[in-house]
């Protein structure tokens, strides 16, 4: 096949699925209001625990950096796709293609390996509570946040670099959502077997050592829940441990479909629902899951609410 030259000039179109949609303006209408509930509940979530000291302990520190990390990736793939289909235009410039997979691996990445942090936090604070200030003390807490983002930064940067080094044939649509490595190596006219084999080891040795140490976690959580005497104790642990399970199943779900999954095991429909679910479907649901009944979260709310209007209080007062 004839390969086309100009793709670093022209850059690609993504026919993604609100172009293949029967329904694009309801489809258009729903991933609009995920997206502004993503934006709105992740943002709250950073403000409270910003702002009440209450909640500055490992716990809601971790918490944090996932909303920022949903809060990125969402924002990285979806106001294009928004403004692209309203525009009724859907190029991207080679270098954004670029920028936009470096984004959604670095930003996916770390979320995947926030997650065994916070599952190993979980099992601190419920197995070993008496040394839970030691074992997550400030420098264990800082190293947990910044491995996700160095790892998963190194990681982005390799593949990111590679996939895009390969001379692509004449076709430029990328049938899905976003630029992601899958798809565009579909495009590729080049041998990509040795590639995507690594892809899959990539994948693999990214997300299965982090799910085990996740289950590992839960698992002897769940063990020293059952032997607790205290039934509210018993209650909110279990509470606790099913929140972030949900999210463990929900990332770590679409995760593995995406890229642990054999290349010939691909169709555009399939990515693409895919991609919509952790690109915008889990950011929404994350803030969410962990906080409508998290009482510490929601008295903080309250109280940063309390605070904002006393202010705004004293400001009429003194207008006045």
């Amino acid at each position: 096949m004839e390969l086309y030259n100009s793709t670093v000039e022209s850059g690609f179109i993504l026919v993604g699925i609100l172009t293949d949609s029967g329904s694009p303006e309801l489809l258009c209408a729903t991933i609009s209001v995920l997206y502004m509930l993503a934006l709105t509940s992740n943002g709250l979530l950073l403000l409270v625990i910003t702002m009440d000291v209450r909640l500055h302990v490992p716990m809601y520190l971790l918490l944090s950096q996932l909303s920022l990390m949903d809060l990125m990736l969402t924002s990285a793939v979806i106001p294009k796709t928004l403004v692209d289909y309203l525009r009724g235009e859907n190029a991207i410039s080679f270098e954004g293609c670029a920028l936009q997979m470096f984004l959604v691996l670095t930003l996916g990445g770390a979320e995947g390996l926030l997650l065994a942090f916070m599952a190993y936090d979980r099992y601190v604070a419920i197995c070993h509570p008496l040394n839970y200030m030691v074992l997550m003390r400030p420098r264990i807490c800082w190293l947990m946040v910044a491995t996700p983002w160095t790892l998963a930064f190194l990681n982005s940067v390799i593949h990111t670099s590679y996939t895009m080094h390969f001379p692509f044939c004449m076709t430029r649509q990328i049938r899905h959502l976003l630029c992601e490595i899958p798809p565009l190596l579909k495009l590729a006219c080049a041998d990509t077997s040795r590639y995507e084999f690594m892809v899959y080891v990539s994948g693999s040795v990214f997300l299965m050592p982090s799910l085990a140490a996740i289950l590992a976690s839960y698992t002897f959580v769940l063990v020293a829940v059952l032997h607790m005497s205290s039934g509210e104790g018993r209650q909110k642990a279990l509470f606790t441990c099913s929140s972030h399970l949900t999210v463990v199943g929900m990332y770590y779900g679409a995760a593995m479909f995406m890229y642990v999954q054999p290349s010939s095991h691909h169709s555009p429909q399939q990515d693409n629902i895919l991609s919509v679910f952790y690109i915008i479907i889990t950011p929404a649901l994350n803030p969410l899951i962990y906080s409508l009944r998290n009482k510490e979260v929601m008295g903080a709310f309250r109280r940063v609410l309390g605070r904002f209007s006393l202010i705004q209080d004293a400001h009429l007062v003194m207008s006045i």
